[in-house]
């Protein structure tokens, strides 16, 4: 017989980085994390005056730019190519769950 036990998550508040924390550990220019941002590429919280930026975004800012690199997809197009491969993810995540 199985015994089954509940369990209490409990969420930790996210620490979210300073732009300047986020670029040095992305590798990433300001100005062009200003302009991921802007096109929706990078998710950031403005807190006061600044914008900052949960760890997350970090495996986000690297894909973007192995696509770039890779591929040499413009900005635009590479939001376009990570909706897709989001998607396919996600896909594949419901068929996994229906097959088990």
């Amino acid at each position: 017989m199985t015994e089954r036990y509940a369990m209490t998550v409990h969420r930790l508040p996210v620490r979210r980085l300073s732009r300047e924390e986020f670029c040095r550990r992305s590798g990433v220019h300001p100005d062009l994390l200003g302009r991921f941002v802007a096109l929706g590429l990078v998710q950031a919280v403005r807190a006061g005056d600044e914008l900052r930026f949960p760890p997350g975004q970090l495996p986000v800012v690297a894909r973007i730019e192995r696509l770039r690199r890779g591929l040499g997809l413009n900005y635009a197009a590479i939001g376009l190519v990570c909706e897709l491969l989001d998607r396919i993810q996600e896909l594949e995540g419901r068929l996994r769950e229906r097959s088990s």
